[in-house]
């Protein structure tokens, strides 16, 4: 078997004759199989005379199946010319490399082959070695999908930023945005340039204070530096400068680059409306300082104030991270105690001492009552829940139940040595289960389907304890 292998790039045998010898047809074949993916034996006319596939999965894409068949009948379109340039170069000394083939399958998706192709001798088949690519043809797909999906994020960020930066030149209302670490001015739009009387190129990196008259100064860099800490603080009133008009002077802090941002809105001429009440505001501080916690929703339970108990006890940051969050992201063992005290609060305009479960950000519990109140009156119907832990020293809201137990356990404790062991406590089981479906159906306002969930039961075991203790007619549940 004459190989003509000796390429440029290729060390061949020195004395092959001797140091491997003669093969036999049977070990050749048997080297060749374990050195490639796919082995072809192929004719002077491209038929394919024998093969050797040695991936289970390749066999199962036909591979096998080929002999008879010739060579660019088996690989796509653009491929061909290159099967046709492997057998030409085949056959010229000194001329080899590997090329890559593409070959259907039934399943729609390409398997990539590097072909090297050797003339066995003068005038005999041709041998091509093949190597299967499927991993990296599956790693350059993953690699063409992120970069487009890169790509798609990157042009959604550019579509956003164009519609951010067009509605903050275009909106009337003077606005700024400023460093929170230096109180230098990074941008501000048209109006707030009009408003200060100077360019904008002039405005960004000047200090925000220096846009103010000196005595408003200390007022709007007290207030800013309020919001940073707390996230909540009543406008300032400040002046601007060279004669310029007095101003409600309104923050809000948001991140941008591991940078803290104020959005800074002036408002001018309209300090006295949004700056509240002396009386008004006495009442807000006295409600911040209440111990227990107390939150404001709307009519769909989301929080539009909160006092600092109320951080504290859902351990967020500061309120302002409450502002138009679901109450009952921290509130209720369930979605089923929402359910229960909106219902309730919609009935009957009022709700005491709740007994329910408050979860915290940072993944602690605490045993809560909650006392709630409806107005519904007004155009913005709102509820007012007062949130007061109890621990484990806490009674429960449905209270009675304690003393019931206790009295059922002295007498269950007094057929002790008359009844068996067994009977006893399958009468202690089921007196328990009575109380605790009593308690469920109390809590959800006879609701069975809610005292289901709060129980962990499906519907149906509930109806079949009810009737096995006899618990009322369970066809209207």
């Amino acid at each position: 078997m004459d190989v003509r292998s000796e390429s440029p790039g290729r060390t061949p045998f020195r004395n092959p004759e001797r140091s491997i010898g003669i093969l036999s047809a049977t070990a050749a074949a048997v080297i060749i199989a374990a050195a490639a993916d796919i082995a072809l034996v192929i004719d002077d006319d491209g038929v394919i005379k024998d093969l050797s596939v040695a991936s289970r999965a390749l066999q199962d894409e036909g591979f096998g199946d080929w002999v008879g068949r010739t060579w660019s009948e088996t690989v796509t379109v653009e491929s061909r010319q290159k099967v046709q340039d492997l057998m030409r170069d085949a056959g010229q000394a000194g001329i080899e490399r590997w090329r890559q083939v593409n070959h259907p399958t039934g399943t729609g998706i390409d398997v990539p082959v590097n072909y090297l192709m050797f003339r066995l001798e003068d005038g005999g088949p041709y041998l091509a070695l093949g190597q299967e690519q499927m991993a990296v043809a599956k790693l350059q797909q993953r690699l063409i999908d992120a970069q487009q999906a890169v790509e798609r994020e990157y042009s959604r960020l550019r579509h956003a930023e164009t519609r951010y930066r067009l509605l903050f030149k275009e909106t009337s209302e003077p606005t700024l945005i400023v460093d929170a670490s230096t109180l230098k001015i990074r941008e501000a739009n048209d109006a707030a340039v009009a408003l200060m009387g100077e360019a904008a190129n002039k405005l960004a990196g000047r200090s925000l204070l220096t846009r103010f008259e000196t005595s408003s100064r200390g007022a709007v860099e007290g207030y800013l530096s309020a919001i940073l800490s707390s996230g909540r603080k009543d406008p300032a009133s400040a002046v601007i400068s060279k004669g310029g008009p007095t101003v409600a002077v309104k923050a809000s802090v948001f991140r941008q680059d591991r940078a803290s941002l104020f959005l800074v809105r002036l408002t001018a001429d309209t300090v006295a409306e949004d700056i509240p009440s002396e009386a008004g505001n006495s009442l807000a501080q006295l409600v911040d300082q209440v111990p227990d916690a107390f939150v404001v929703t709307d009519s769909s339970l989301r929080v539009q104030t909160a006092n600092q108990a109320f951080a504290d006890i859902t351990q967020i940051a500061s309120t302002e991270q409450a502002v138009g969050q679901p109450l009952g992201s921290w509130l209720g063992r369930s979605e089923v105690d929402m359910n229960v005290l909106a219902k309730n609060l919609q009935d009957h305009q009022s709700v005491r001492r709740f007994a329910t479960t408050m979860r915290g950000e940072l993944g602690g519990t605490e045993q809560v009552e909650v006392s709630a109140v409806a107005a519904p009156d007004g155009e913005a119907p709102c509820y007012g829940f007062s949130i007061r832990p109890v621990g484990s020293a806490g009674e429960p809201a449905h209270g009675g139940g304690d003393g019931d137990l206790r009295r059922s356990v002295e007498k269950l404790t007094e057929l002790v040595g008359r009844v068996p062991l067994k009977e006893i406590v399958r009468e202690t089981t089921d007196m328990i289960e009575r109380m605790c479906i009593e308690a469920a159906l109390d809590i959800t306002g006879d609701n069975r389907a809610s005292a289901a969930d709060v129980l962990g039961l499906s519907r149906q075991s509930l109806y079949v304890k009810l009737r096995r203790h006899g618990m009322g007619d369970i066809d209207n549940g």
